[in-house]
Parts: C-alpha cells; structure tokens; sequence
C-alpha cells in the first residue's frame, strides 16, 4: 500500500473512532483520559491485519498503535513518536509480532527512548508453532497469538502494576499462547493483479504466515470438523504439562465468513471438552487478518487465575469490549504529526561539505538504479518473503537522496548528511532493508564526522563500521542468507587489499558478488523467509542481491 493510502486509511479510522483514539505521526493514541504513573502499552506493525493493531486502542486495552504501510514494519521514527505521545511517566512497552523488520525498528525506537532517560523495552510475540520448532520457541513469528497476549498484558498494566510486573504478565502470557492457521486461498496487495501465492483446487496450505507468505505444507480440504480437528491435535501437542484450562481464540484471516467461523468454533469447543480440557472463555471472529486471505486460525491460552483474571478485565477500543469503561478526554493539544528531523546545528568543513555533495549525488544515481531493477528485486524477495524488497528500496533510497540533497543545501557535513539519509531510508522503506541501510548510512557518515577531511584510512574504519551497525543491529553472521553474506566479504576485502580506493572498491565489489552468489544454496535462518526453510533454497536472497548492485555504483564513482 502506498503511503498516501495508508494515511487516507488512517484517516478514516480516526474519524469513525474519534471518542477513541487521535492522530499522531506514526499511528494514534488513546482519545480517552490516561492517568499519569500508567505503564504504556503501544502495538504495532504493518497495516493489512486490522483490527490488529490500531482497533486495540481504547481504555483497558493499548495506550497507542504503531501502523505501518502494508505488510512492512513501521520505521523507528514511527515508533517512538507513538511511544512518546503515550508515555504517562512510568515507562513505556513496545509489542509486535516476532519479524525481522519489526525488531529492527521498534528497536531503534526503544534505544532512542533509554537514551532520553525513558524506561521502555519490547513485547515480542512468539505463538506460531508453524514457524520454528519446540526448543526454538524464541525465533517464532507472532500470529494470532498477539490478541489474547497484548489484551493481558494491557489489562496488567491498566490495573497499576509496574514496568516489570507488566512485562512479566506479558511473557507469562506469551509463553501459554499457541497458534495453528490453514489457508485455503492467497490474499491480493492493493493494486496487485494476483495474489502472493495460490493453494491448489482441492487443498489447504498449512502453517499460513499473516504477511502473503504460503503454508509450509498442503494437505487435502476437508469438513469444518476435519478442519477443526486438524488445527485442535496440532495445538494439543504443545500442551503445557498440568494445564487444563483455555481461552479459545478461532481467528478469520480476511475472507472467511463469520458463520463458517461459529461452524468451526463449536467443533473446537467440543473437542477441547473432550479432551478433558475447561474452555474458559471462547472468541470466534477477526482479530488478526491478512487482507483478503481465506483462511482460519486457533490460538489457544493456557490460563490460570492470574491470566483469566487479565483476560477477563474489561476493555473499550473500537474493535474489541468487555465491559463498560473510561470517559472521553476532551483535550485537543496538538500532538506532533511529522517525524523529528535531522538539521544542521553546525556547518560542516568545506571538505566534508564537498564530500556531502558527492555523498548526495550518488544517493541519486543509486535511487535511480533501484528503480530499474525493482521489479527483479521484488520477484526474488517473492520466492520466500512477502514480494515488497524492490518497492522497499526504491522508495528508501529516493528518500534518503532528497533528504541528503535538501541538508547538504543548508551547508552539512558528510556525518549529518548519512545520518539524514539514513533518517529518511529508514522511515520510508520500512521492513527489515529500510532499517538495515539507515544503519549502513548512519555508521558509514558517523565514522568521518562533519569537520575531518575523507581519507583513505577513514573509508576502511568506515566500511568495516556498517558490517558492525548491520550486525550488532539485526544479529546475523554470514551463511544465514542475508545481506551480510555480501557485505561480510565486502568489507573484507576492501579493508585487507592494497592499492588505491579504486583497487580496494573492485576487490570488495568482486567478494560481494561472490558472496551473494552463495546465498543461492543457503538455507534462510533470519528474516521473513526463515520459516519456509528449505522452500528459499535455489533463490539468492534479495538483500545480498541489492546491496552488491549498490555497491557496484559507489565502486563505479571511485
């Protein structure tokens, strides 16, 4: 989804939902009173899934929501806006699902939060049993399992527990959800002409992601009660030992109907009843979708009187009551709607600010190369990913050149120029990539400052600096097929060969192709493509594919 659609979208959704939540940059916050020495509780991640997360904002549930563009995490600016306009002074918690990009970026957020003194950390959501094994439980993506978590964990910190005590009710929550989805078709991105993937006449793909990716297996479509009986055997072989008591949660993935969700719902009680289990409480409806994707879910929570209790406490957002509470704050401050910009404090040295002006001028040249080649990229990142890498680093890079441009006009240095750059890349790309390269961006402009002339010592410390913002940032190692697989060798080699720039860029150029190249034999373990293990196998990852394409144009103006 475009951006201008996503904020026509967002719109809208304030305006029918006034007496519950009010615009901020990034997303909205909770239109009703909010005591201050409340824990804030914020959600978010890309759009395509609602009422995840913007319908959750309302008294007793999330003090505000993060919204992405379609199927992409939020930037980081986008997190901590919403996260500092819900701040009541006791700290604030950021939840979301367990992806790559979401990690990244609400990571940013957090750093950034701690850095002004501001307690905050992260929820993260990992009940997809699909989507790693049992002793792997902490690499799991978030489902389904977002909703019964993130209303336990708001309830915790709407009743006046502390900072701690509410993360602690979280993971508690966390560690007794599980979720099990089929989907029996693909859903379609705005604008596209089919669907990101199709499931076989006949066939249901097993194991769904909520972001256009496909099952990991097939099987054949059955009854509603086969249905049921598939997604209930599946959760009851992670059945904590001594449980006994559920919340039930038949969750529709964008397209299948309401009744046939009830059919399903009655048939799940049934077998939980039968096999000696207490169905505390039972939800049936849309809580996290996938747009248009045909498909069911079933979470399962495993609670004791602690988590009920939670569960149970009454709520008020637009898409989610129980009970009746709150009031609606008539406060009509203006909260802050544009993400803080990077500016000029001081002017750069005459040779940083020349070395800014190259810096810019490249960013356009690699904007325009990207354009060309975003359909190849997206077609790679379709194989095992969601299809969106090439729009992602179009759009960031044309970002980051018009931010670079606009600072190197008032007079920047080359440091204040990247991390501008790097600012924009990352806010409007989004996803795993838009974090990753404002981080490249940033640490390569931080490690020449805006006074010291470009030497070729510098260079070096800078291209070995981005490998160690990549890494220390999204934690991978070369051989888990990501962009480190190209920028490992790259940096490598640049650093280790003699000669001039010239000589050390075409031997870095000449690693990171090669390394890239042996991303076509790995097998994902990061990122969105991760849980389709061997399926991404054959295919070279985009990211690695696009940074040597990056590389070749800088490597090109040495």
């Amino acid at each position: 989804m475009p951006s201008h659609h996503l904020v026509s979208a967002l719109r809208g959704f304030v305006l029918a939902n006034k007496r519950y939540v009010k615009p901020v940059y990034g997303g909205v916050v909770r239109s009703t009173a909010t005591r201050d020495g409340k824990v804030a509780v914020v959600y978010g991640g890309g759009s395509g899934h609602y009422p995840a997360f913007a319908g959750w904002v309302g008294q007793g549930f999330a003090d505000g929501a993060v919204c992405g563009n379609i199927f992409s995490s939020p930037s980081g600016a986008q997190a901590y806006s919403v996260l500092k306009a819900a701040d009541r002074g006791a700290g604030v918690l950021m939840g979301f699902g367990n992806y790559a990009g979401d990690v990244l970026h609400f990571g940013q957020a957090i750093e950034r939060l701690r850095a002004e003194g501001i307690q905050a950390d992260t929820l993260v959501v990992t009940d997809d049993i699909a989507s790693g094994a049992k002793d792997e439980v902490e690499k799991r993506r978030g489902i389904a399992g977002d909703f019964p978590t993130f209303k336990i964990a708001a309830a915790a910190a709407e009743a006046g527990k502390d900072f701690d005590e509410v993360k602690r009710i979280f993971e508690k929550a966390n560690g007794a959800t599980r979720s099990f989805g089929v989907a029996f078709s693909g859903c379609t991105l705005p604008g596209a002409e089919a669907p990101l993937f199709t499931v076989p006449e006949g066939k249901m793909g097993i194991g769904l992601g909520i972001h256009g990716e496909p099952g990991i297996d097939e099987a054949p479509l059955g009854t509603a009660d086969e249905l049921a009986k598939t997604l209930v055997e599946g959760l009851l072989e992670e059945r904590p030992e001594g449980a006994n008591r559920v919340v039930a949660i038949i969750n529709g993935l964008g397209d299948t109907k309401y009744e046939e969700l009830f059919t399903v719902a009655g048939t799940v009680h049934d077998l939980l009843e039968e096999a000696g289990i207490e169905v505390a409480d039972l939800e049936s409806g849309e809580f996290v979708t996938s747009l248009d994707m045909a498909g069911i879910s079933l979470t399962l929570t495993w609670v004791d009187d602690e988590l009920e209790e939670y569960w149970n406490a009454p709520c008020d957002a637009p898409a989610y009551r129980k009970g009746s509470v709150g009031t609606v704050e008539r406060d009509d401050a203006a909260l802050n709607n544009e993400a803080a910009k990077v500016t000029v404090t001081e002017k750069g040295s005459e040779q940083s600010q020349a070395a800014a002006q190259k810096a810019a001028e490249l960013l356009g040249e690699i904007a325009a190369m990207l354009e060309s080649k975003k359909d190849e990229l997206g077609e790679l990142d379709s194989v095992a990913g969601d299809g969106d890498h090439g729009i992602g680093m179009e759009n960031g890079s044309r970002a980051a050149a018009k931010a670079a441009k606009a600072l190197v006009a008032d007079g920047a240095g080359l440091s204040t120029t990247l991390a501008a750059a790097g600012d924009a890349w990352s806010d409007r790309a989004g996803g795993t990539s838009g974090a990753l390269w404002g981080a490249i961006l940033t640490s390569f402009g931080a490690t020449f400052g805006d006074q010291d002339s470009p030497t070729e010592e510098k260079f070096v410390a800078a291209v070995t600096a981005t490998l160690d913002a990549v890494q220390r940032l999204g934690g991978a190692e070369v051989g888990d097929k990501t962009l480190v697989d190209s920028l490992a060798p790259l940096a490598k080699a640049f650093a280790s060969t003699d000669g001039d720039l010239r000589a050390k860029g075409e031997a870095g150029l000449a690693a990171a192709e090669a390394g890239a190249q042996s991303t076509v034999d790995l097998v994902a373990k990061l990122g969105r493509a991760r849980p389709l293990g061997k399926k991404s196998v054959g295919t070279a990852d985009p990211g690695a594919v696009s940074l040597v394409e990056v590389a070749r144009v800088l490597v090109a103006a040495l």
